[in-house]
């Protein structure tokens, strides 16, 4: 297998951190490695766990990013990173348990087979969505309903979190240009990924005790309508 990174933003993950990168290491994959990205919204043991797997594995890389402004900025650091260390393909996940490591092959198959990019659904068949308030379900199914609308994409699940990128995908992009600092992230990384040889794949969402405000649905709408007149600038020219 190609030398393959997950990307893996956390923050007061104590809980399920050290049994999420023990599933993780278990997968029977060498050349597969784990940077756990965390700043310092962190004030439990995460980062104290994170760092005696480090110790205990190769395959497991703490990153503390002092420049974070929010997870959007932990992704893209990771992703900076990964880069800069040989990574050929990328996954992102979520540290808190919502994704499932045992799913992760799946990605890997897929990536490995020549698809560009790999989103997770919870919305197509096989998918799913439990342990989430009804009312997460709907902003979820309608944030995918309006953003297909809008920006004529063509997914069942514009807002995942759990996907899996070629290297050059990410070379592509221009991260530090990405306008979304919150929830509408996933659904800007899809809308500029729409043209390259993609495929979705079923995922089981475990939801979490995390709550979403108002204003982030508000801030989601507004830069919904901004995406198409800033998608040049995200691209690297030449």
């Amino acid at each position: 297998m190609k030398k393959t990174i997950i990307v893996m933003p956390v923050a007061n993950e104590e809980a399920t951190m050290g049994q999420i990168l023990d599933e993780i290491l278990r997968l029977p994959y060498d050349n597969l490695y784990i940077y756990p990205v965390i700043d310092s919204y962190s004030r439990d043991r995460t980062e104290e766990i994170i760092r005696e797997k480090e110790k205990q594995s190769d395959r497991v890389k703490c990153i503390f990013y002092e420049r974070s402004t929010g997870v959007v900025s932990c992704y893209l650091e990771g992703f900076r990173r990964a880069l800069a260390d040989g990574a050929e393909q990328i996954l992102e996940m979520d540290g808190g348990g919502s994704h499932l490591p045992s799913e992760i092959p799946l990605f890997l198959e897929k990536l490995e087979s020549g698809y560009d990019c790999v989103w997770g659904s919870r919305f197509m068949e096989g998918g799913s969505m439990r342990e989430q308030p009804l009312y997460r379900r709907i902003l979820s199914q309608g944030g995918t309903i309006l953003a297909n609308l809008v920006l004529r994409t063509r997914l069942k699940d514009m807002t995942s979190g759990f996907e899996g990128f070629q290297r050059r995908i990410l070379e592509e992009l221009d991260l530090d240009a990405f306008l979304s600092k919150g929830h509408m992230y996933q659904t800007e990384m899809r809308f500029y990924c729409r043209k390259a040889h993609a495929l979705e794949v079923p995922i089981h969402y475990v939801g979490t005790a995390s709550s979403l405000k108002s204003s982030s649905v508000t801030e989601a709408l507004r830069l919904l309508f901004q995406l198409k007149k800033n998608e040049v600038y995200v691209h690297r020219r030449g």
